[in-house]
């Protein structure tokens, strides 16, 4: 049974740990890990599990499930080897630790900044020299608008950014946006995208060294679902 304890102690040695963030990245990647030969536990993908480490069909990798914001930390500290994990997340932490040596192609979207509709469309933000705006990207937004010669006050929140503005936290917010659906129910619209985002496979670069071969086989795995 894949979830046995027996598997941790395959002549002695761990199995690697694939970290896949929560949500709808995981729905998107389900397809990849199936080309690369990856067979989750079946609770895996379902929401409603309550597990967070499940085995896998190979004895030498579990994958573990947690927040898509916390992937990359969780690679970089060693905790994982390998990871799926959003672009903007990489942007935000710039981990030193991490090797990023494919783009998956799933989960696009983009980080934006957004602002009131009912604001006057003709006032030239860019001319302020300092700006209070709503964001789970500090790094981010505070490097953008640096770049422009205005300095970022930032409101830094983890959820309901689009309640900002509406509450008087903040003149603009950078967000995470798909459709654009939930900033217009909301009042807001972008006024510009800073990047692009598309998931990538993140790798642990000491892991890498340690166990160069049972790291890079999963690399080339990924690499053959891709082309495939």
């Amino acid at each position: 049974m894949s979830g046995a304890p027996s598997r941790h102690h395959h002549a002695g040695v761990q199995p690697l740990v694939l970290a896949l963030p929560k949500g709808r990245i995981l729905k998107g990647a389900a397809p990849l890990l199936a080309r690369a030969g990856i067979v989750p536990d079946a609770d895996c993908l379902e929401e409603s599990s309550r597990r967070l480490r499940f085995g896998t069909n190979d004895p030498m990798l579990d994958v573990v499930r947690v927040r898509s914001f916390d992937v990359a930390t969780f690679v970089a500290q060693g905790g994982a080897q390998l990871g799926i994990c959003g672009a903007d997340v990489l942007m935000e932490f710039d981990y030193p630790e991490l090797y990023a040596p494919l783009d998956l192609g799933i989960g696009g979207c983009r980080v934006s900044v957004a602002r009131p509709v009912a604001d006057d469309p003709e006032e030239d933000w860019l001319r302020y020299s300092e700006l209070r705006i709503a964001t789970k990207y500090p790094s981010i937004t505070r490097r953008h608008f640096a770049a422009r010669g205005i300095n970022a006050d930032i409101v830094h929140l983890h959820g309901a950014m689009e309640l900002a503005p509406m509450l008087g936290l903040s003149r603009l917010i950078v967000d995470l946006v798909d459709t654009g659906s939930t900033l217009r129910a909301n009042g807001l619209r972008e006024v510009e995208t800073i990047a692009h985002i598309t998931s990538r496979l993140v790798v642990n670069r000491t892991a890498l060294k340690t166990r160069p071969e049972a790291v890079t086989g999963f690399i080339a795995r990924f690499r053959a679902a891709l082309a495939g």
